[in-house]
């Protein structure tokens, strides 16, 4: 299945579907403070479609986590219950152990991670048995990586109870999700809405690249060509707003951008 738009998972790997943008970033609250800063959490990927799980675990990098994966229900097993994991991804159909024996044992041995079951089985039966098997949610192929995403960090959200959150900030930059107003070395900046959510994405992303094709998934909905210069003609009128001196947007030639939190 190939169609403009955001990226889909399937058993034959990743695909393509319109109107699914790609969503990206797991992020924590400071102890005193209500805005956002990015962390590394840590992501379990048992998977044995190499094409499936290669793409799996290389947009959870490119979203910020670390991953770990593994090929086989055994692997996983092992890593599981010596690797403390934010959360997992595990394929219900696996080689030797399989997906479902997998978490009953995780279960058994008090091995409380929350995990999301991928499956191309997807009667209603099956997806009670996986529930039931002690996972945590069940998502069936082929799947947007947008919606896999936005699974994982809700899993997340609510095994350590983390409230949603409405502002981003790196350094001396701060945005409200809400209130739409953004700061810079403490002076508001009026933005125009691509800039707000170029800015967002950026913020999100602090202190990791991103690619002008992940910008455009994102912020454009996928809706323009990869080649078009649209990306370099807002980040100029953003840069021009908020990073005058090119201390905070980092161009990376023939990567895209990294924003660079400046104190």
């Amino acid at each position: 299945m190939a169609a403009a738009g955001g990226l889909v998972l399937g058993d034959t790997g990743p695909q393509l579907r319109a109107g699914v943008p790609f969503f990206a970033g797991q992020y924590q609250l400071s102890k005193d403070s209500p805005f956002v800063h990015c962390t590394a959490m840590r992501v379990l990927v048992v998977e044995d479609d190499a094409k499936i799980a290669s793409f799996v675990v290389s947009g959870l990098k490119q979203a910020g986590y670390a991953v770990d994966h593994a090929p086989d229900g055994e692997t996983g097993l092992a890593l599981a219950e010596t690797t403390g994991y934010d959360a997992a991804v595990v394929d219900v159909m696996l080689p030797g152990l399989d997906g479902l024996s997998l978490v009953r044992r995780l279960r058994a041995a008090r091995r409380q991670v929350p995990v999301l079951f991928l499956s191309a089985k997807s009667a209603v039966e099956d997806r009670i048995r996986g529930l039931e098997s002690g996972a945590d949610d069940y998502l069936t192929k082929p799947f947007a990586f947008s919606e896999l995403l936005a699974r994982i960090q809700a899993l997340v959200r609510r095994a350590t109870h983390a409230p949603d959150a409405t502002r981003l900030a790196a350094g001396d930059v701060s945005l409200d999700l809400v209130t739409r107003e953004v700061t810079s070395a403490g002076r508001k900046v009026e933005l125009q809405p691509r800039e707000f959510s170029l800015l967002a994405f950026l913020l999100r992303h602090a202190g990791h690249p991103v690619s002008k094709t992940k910008i455009l998934e994102q912020v454009w909905d996928y809706g323009f060509d990869p080649q078009t210069n649209v990306v370099d003609v807002v980040m100029h009128r953003l840069r021009a707003k908020i990073d005058p001196d090119h201390a905070r947007i980092e161009t990376l030639r023939g990567v895209g951008y990294v924003f660079r939190p400046h104190a």
